[in-house]
């Protein structure tokens, strides 16, 4: 029971987010410029409309542009080295590919939205470096409001003796410090209300988010596509009112990978489903249809392999420190409740196989297994579901087709009400 309440208040640290991070040197903090961006129809977001280089191998400096003043944290992590720098959410405006191309120690940066109401960017570095310096500007002379960061070339040692435990990247407890403005309904499950309700919950989990596009093609994002799927699927769920449907993103929210199954574990979820849309490397041949993932400590094979090691480093993507994570309870039952749950897994795996195979295109091996963190719950029956490969055109193409969808959805759904319904039958008559 002290476990799940633990789980509980982590759960609610991940996701909680500041409307006002800690800043690095108050005495320096002004403002910041730009023009208003599209995405968020949310007043008073600060907005981000460009970011530029400069400098060489020995020092280089970051200058973004902004449009009111914030504050910010910036840290070095190791391993691969970078710095990662959190601001409260910000309108990332930027033309089209910025930080794809580094300069000087930057290999390149990425940015976008890791939680409500927080912002990060990410710099890979070419190596070791330390800030050298950081600060805001406020706007002058028809100049901008400005974040700059200022990378100096260190080697490793320096790099090393740096890393003082108040600088070592454990980024989340310091976001959370302070109360977010709107806080995620995931983060603290009315309890009162789920014993009201008592109908089970089925969790869906849109994969990616915020600053992790996932993959892309033709202009797509896998981000956008499998939270299209996700909100279709949720609709579906809730017209038929038998279930209590639950997201762990409605938006474009970068969630971390082991808060995603804690969202399940935290309300008693009776079934987890996490949606991707993957694509292959064209060594690795141009596969198509849809694929059902459950988890198991040995791959089925290379592919799910592969799959499963890209999916595991999402967290890295948006700058997490994958080793600060705690283990899961160590209780003497925890293999039976494993055994257990798989089997569960697997049954419905084999199900939702049997609904969708009769209405979209499959893979030629559509069941698979693999060491997914996402699928660790270890008292929820869990599967991976991946709707199809951004990498094939024809699969691309039922992606972005509502029919397809629509489709897809209904036949998802079907399974999900066989599953469960036979288990309420089950649990029903053994009370």
């Amino acid at each position: 029971m002290a476990s799940r309440t633990n789980q509980r208040v982590l759960l609610g640290c991940a996701l909680l987010c500041a409307a006002a991070l800690p800043c690095a040197d108050s005495s320096r903090l002004s403002a910041a410029e730009s023009k208003p961006q599209p995405i968020v129809a949310v007043a008073n977001f600060p907005t981000a409309s460009a970011a530029r280089l400069a400098g060489d191998g020995k020092q280089t400096r970051f200058i973004l542009d902004l449009d009111q003043t914030v504050t910010f944290r910036a840290v070095t992590l190791a391993d691969p080295y970078r710095v990662v720098v959190d601001v409260p959410q910000v309108n990332f405006q930027l033309p089209a590919g910025a930080g794809g191309a580094g300069r000087g120690l930057v290999k390149a940066f990425r940015y976008g939205l890791v939680m409500p109401g927080g912002s990060r960017i990410v710099f890979d570095l070419t190596g070791p470096a330390r800030i050298a310096n950081s600060y805001v500007l406020e706007a002058a002379n028809g100049q901008p409001a400005r974040l700059v960061l200022e990378l100096e070339e260190v080697d490793r040692t320096a790099f090393v003796q740096s890393l003082a435990p108040e600088n070592r990247p454990e980024l989340r407890p310091t976001i959370a410090e302070a109360q977010p403005a709107t806080a995620p309904a995931t983060a603290a499950p009315d309890t009162a209300q789920q014993k009201a309700d008592g109908r089970p919950v089925v969790v869906i989990d849109p994969g990616h988010g915020g600053i992790d596009n996932g993959t892309q093609s033709s202009g797509e994002s896998e981000k956008n596509l499998v939270l299209a799927f996700g909100l279709a699927l949720r609709d579906r769920l809730e017209k038929a009112g038998k279930y209590r449907v639950v997201m762990t993103r409605d938006d474009d929210t970068f969630i971390p990978l082991n808060d995603r199954p804690k969202v399940a574990r935290n309300l008693k979820a009776a079934l987890f489903v996490s949606i991707h849309a993957d694509a292959l490397p064209r060594a690795e041949g141009d596969a198509q249809g849809a694929t059902i993932y459950t988890l198991s400590d040995k791959a089925s094979d290379a592919e799910a392999q592969r799959l499963a090691d890209a999916e595991n480093r999402a967290d890295a993507i948006a700058g997490f420190n994958l080793a600060e994570e705690p283990t899961d309870v160590a209780d003497i039952l925890i293999d039976l409740t494993q055994r257990e749950t798989r089997t569960f897994s697997n049954r419905f795996a084999r199900l939702l196989m049997g609904e969708m195979k009769s209405t979209v295109r499959m893979h030629k091996h559509p069941l698979k297994s693999a060491g997914f963190r996402v699928l660790k719950a270890p008292d929820v029956p869990s599967v991976l579901v991946e709707i199809g490969y951004v990498s094939n055109k024809g699969d691309l193409e039922h992606l972005v087709s509502e029919g397809w969808r629509s489709r897809a959805v209904g036949s998802m759904a079907q399974a999900i009400d066989g599953f469960l319904t036979k288990r309420m039958a089950t649990a029903g008559s053994s009370n």
